[in-house]
């Protein structure tokens, strides 16, 4: 399943804002705080200019300052060289104290911000189908949510609020510029048409670099996922070199676009460098040219090119974050186009709840195609009654798990319905359906956690006992004593530090306490030596004693007992004799 189109930049930095509602009080909050920097930073040249006019060159008081020093100041010894000191240092502390409310701010906010988009993307992948997982693998979603969301931040937090900051400390810096000398000011503005002109240049293909290089880290990253989840079979055929030489010409690969990138950018910068230079020069040049004709003395030109630094300053900060805005783009661009991909079922918007269903299964006239691929099922027509035990047979890939997925809902039919108690499974919510499933597949599945939450994952509320007297059902609750922590002991990954009949026993065990009326077994015991098949299929035995039950098996022995036995086979459900109970 194809993801949605990217959105355009305007449409992105739209949605970036809408994503991070949650949060705008905070960005307010820091923008405001940013915006602190523009009067510290006007203040800092006063006290050089200060001591250089008034103290050594005896020169009057500018009007704004007369209006604010004492009488008494002025005319004590070293009064005005003690208060350009204690300014001085006022306004360096202000700055720090400044940056580091600027800095926890940034941090807290990013912070929140990224886990916020993590968390509805790692909702949104939960629900989209298999067949998007199937395509995709597990590499792009883990990339998507620990690598591109984070650009959220990036673009917000670390982007358009210096740029909003830079864009008010420019108009600032250019008003009180303006009020000691117009022409310098006139001269320093020239340069800003040419240096947006630069950016606008170079905004692009920033963009579509900055993506290049995600979709080759991500690939870079999807042969790490591959080989470590199937590192059993990589070291049994002996392929780690060349696993690693994948790896290796994968990152390779990377590291050539993001050079591509880097290089793109650091033009971008010296371009940039080369107009702040100039216009530098010139300010200098215009500048001297007044001090040497007497219309300017030499500490307001002192002033005046600290505050023209200073307009320079909040340009430069414009250019660099709207080169930022641009990498971040390039993985906002993935993130939204991945939550815009529809998610194949959901609830009608009249579904009907489901507290306890009977059991009774039926499929009419069912078809099941994947998008743009084979058909896997055509015109199914089956009837199970609650409480029935049905045997499900066929070669490989033939739609044998399709079918249990049809049950659960996992997808949707093509053609026909499938009901539960004589009603379609798409009028359901979908929660209170997938509730009345119990499922044990061929390969358990474990959570790094202990075994008491493991057996308890489909009802975490359940009593201690509860959980206990489930694993005494499944055959579990001896092997669960004599591990270290009993049923505090975490089980490792997969749960791979037990053996596979362990592990299925545990399955078992999370299926007894789910105590739903049907039962999925998808060849529960096939990877299991007949010693303990025959252990598992005692408690099977149990789990499935009033329940409807649906078995997948390859062997015909593990179907004696089952009402009814279907083939699937080149699409096709086929009736075939069963052996009875």
């Amino acid at each position: 399943m194809p993801d949605a189109a990217p959105p355009t930049s305007p449409a992105s930095l739209s949605r970036a804002l809408r994503a991070a509602r949650g949060h705008r009080g905070a960005l307010v909050g820091l923008l405001l705080v940013s915006l602190l920097a523009t009067p510290l930073a006007l203040a800092l040249p006063v006290p050089v200019a200060l001591v250089l006019d008034q103290v050594a060159g005896g020169q009057p008081l500018p009007p704004f300052l007369a209006a604010l020093v004492p009488d008494a100041v002025v005319r004590a010894p070293d009064g005005l060289l003690w208060l350009a000191v204690i300014l001085l240092v006022a306004v360096a502390v202000l700055l720090q104290l400044q940056v580091l409310a600027t800095w926890t701010l940034e941090t807290w906010l990013g912070d929140r911000m990224t886990l916020s988009l993590r968390a509805r993307v790692f909702r949104h992948l939960q629900r989209l189908s298999f067949a998007w997982h199937d395509t995709k693998g597990s590499a792009e979603a883990v990339y998507r949510v620990q690598s591109d969301c984070p650009a959220l931040q990036n673009v917000l937090v670390h982007a358009l609020v210096p740029i909003a900051a830079a864009t008010a400390k420019l108009v600032v810096v250019v008003v009180v510029a303006a009020t000691i000398d117009v022409g310098l000011t006139l001269v320093a503005l020239a340069a800003a048409p040419v240096l947006l002109a630069v950016l606008a240049a170079y905004r692009r293909r920033l963009r579509s670099e900055w993506r290049e290089v995600k979709e080759r880290e991500r690939a870079a990253m999807a042969v790490v996922t591959e080989t470590l989840g199937a590192l059993r079979v990589v070291k049994a055929f002996g392929q780690e070199e060349r696993e690693h030489d994948r790896y290796v010409a994968r990152g390779d690969a990377s590291v050539r676009a993001e050079m591509r990138a880097v290089r793109v950018e650091s033009t971008l910068w010296l371009l940039v460098g080369v107009v702040l230079a100039v216009g530098t020069a010139t300010v200098l040049w215009v500048g001297a040219r007044h001090v040497a004709a007497g219309t300017l003395t030499t500490g307001r030109l002192i002033q005046v090119m600290a505050y023209l630094s200073q307009l320079y300053d909040p340009l430069k900060t414009m250019g660099s974050r709207a080169a930022g805005v641009q990498r971040g783009l390039a993985s906002l661009d993935r993130v939204f186009a991945l939550l815009d991909t529809a998610v194949d079922v959901t609830d009608r918007p009249d579904a009907q709840p489901l507290r306890r269903a009977r059991g009774e299964v039926v499929l009419e006239h069912v078809a099941f195609s994947y998008p743009g691929g084979r058909t896997v099922l055509e015109d199914a027509t089956v009837r199970v009654e609650a409480g029935r035990r049905v045997g499900i047979t066929g070669p490989s890939g033939s739609g044998k798990s399709t079918l249990l997925g049809l049950l659960t809902r996992f997808v949707d039919p093509t053609a026909g319905r499938v009901l539960l108690d004589g009603t379609d499974l798409r009028d359901y919510r979908l929660a209170d359906l997938r509730a009345q499933f119990a499922i044990v597949l061929q390969e358990p599945v474990l959570f790094s956690t202990t075994v008491r939450e493991n057996i308890a994952y489909g009802r975490p509320d359940a009593r201690a006992a509860e959980i206990e007297a489930a694993a005494v059902a499944a055959g579990a609750h001896d092997f669960v004593l004599r591990l270290p922590q009993g049923y505090d002991t975490v089980v490792g990954e997969r749960g791979l530090s037990l053996s596979g009949g362990e592990r299925q026993r545990l399955s078992l065990a999370r299926a007894f306490l789910r105590d739903a009326p049907i039962l999925l077994l998808d060849e529960p015991t096939s990877a299991l030596d007949a010693r303990t098949e025959a252990g598992v299929m005692e408690a099977v035995e149990r789990l499935m004693a009033g329940r409807t039950t649906f078995v997948v098996a390859h062997r015909v022995s593990t179907l004696d007992g089952c009402d009814l036995r279907l083939r699937v086979e080149g699409g096709r459900l086929h009736l075939e004799p069963a052996t009875g109970a």
